[in-house]
């Protein structure tokens, strides 16, 4: 593990951009960035255009370390180029931001309240090639909360810490992501439950264990005070979710501690026909505002 990237990570100001849009939500991404479906034939055009926008944010003047700690990749985006740099070592090498690595296959269909994660097929063998290979600090996974259903819940956390422990066996740092879905009908309920099973994973384990949350931003203020005060938690990040950047930085804010990881919220306006200066200066409006509210 890099420590110069931990204590980074640990300590420093900022957030994470969340640039891991993989799949089934590549096209709705393009779409937002203003690239119709029509403009690509197949998946690789498709992903040779996405990694076109990500390319273009990543080398933004905008886009700086004194602002955004860490990146998360898409395992395609890890192993494609910037400026001749594999784009984990263009991260850190050139921009001094941490490289994530997405690792989740996707979610198994709604059972209990909750999307659990489809199987990870040779995981060892892709986290062995993204410390190695590719310099990657740290994994992110997600499974997704639809009701507030303790048994549900369980299962979600059970998995989570499971394959959690494995990355963190193989010296990366796992972003363990429960995401509690906004439209759960008892959402403040369900962050409750969530928060009693992980506190309860995480007091079983060495203080030294390295983790970290991404989680949906709470619906009551500071519930996650006590996860990031945890020894074993290297920081909690919050997703937007699906709200607006507006309303997520001023959900974000009211939660001490917290820092985004923001996907939709941080490309919100962003459109591939935008001059330079253009896409520049509205990046840096976001950029900033999710700095300020990560940084309460």
């Amino acid at each position: 593990m890099n420590q110069k990237q931990l204590e980074k990570m640990k300590n420093g100001k900022g957030f994470i951009a969340a640039l891991d849009q993989s799949g089934g939500s590549t096209p709705k991404a393009l779409r937002l960035y203003g690239v119709a479906e029509s403009a690509y034939s197949n998946d690789e055009e498709m992903f040779n255009l996405v990694h076109e926008m990500r390319t273009r944010i990543i080398t933004s003047p905008s886009f700086t370390s004194d602002r955004v700690l860490a990146a998360i990749l898409f395992e395609n985006t890890m192993d494609r180029k910037i400026e001749d740099k594999f784009t984990a070592d263009y991260l850190w090498d050139v921009k001094g931001i941490i490289p994530i690595l997405k690792i989740d296959k996707g979610l198994a269909d709604l059972d209990d309240g909750v999307q659990m994660m489809k199987p990870i097929p040779g995981l060892d063998k892709t986290l062995a090639r993204a410390r190695d290979e590719r310099h990657i600090f740290g994994t992110k996974m997600r499974s997704v909360i639809k009701e507030a259903s303790e048994s549900g819940i369980k299962k979600i956390v059970d998995q989570q810490f499971e394959i959690g422990l494995q990355i963190a066996a193989a010296g990366l740092v796992p972003i363990i992501e429960p995401e509690v879905d906004i439209h759960c009908p008892d959402k403040a309920k369900a962050e409750e439950i969530l928060k009693k099973d992980i506190m309860e994973h995480l007091a079983k384990l060495p203080e030294d264990t390295k983790l970290m949350f991404k989680l949906t931003i709470p619906d009551i203020p500071d519930t996650y005070a006590e996860l990031i005060a945890d020894p074993r938690v290297v920081r909690v990040v919050a997703l937007s979710g699906g709200y607006t950047r507006e309303d997520s930085n001023k959900k974000l804010a009211a939660n001490h501690g917290l820092i985004a990881s923001f996907s939709r919220a941080l490309s919100e306006g962003l459109n591939v026909n935008q001059s330079a200066a253009d896409f520049d200066a509205l990046l840096k409006e976001s950029v900033d505002s999710i700095y300020e509210a990560s940084i309460t």
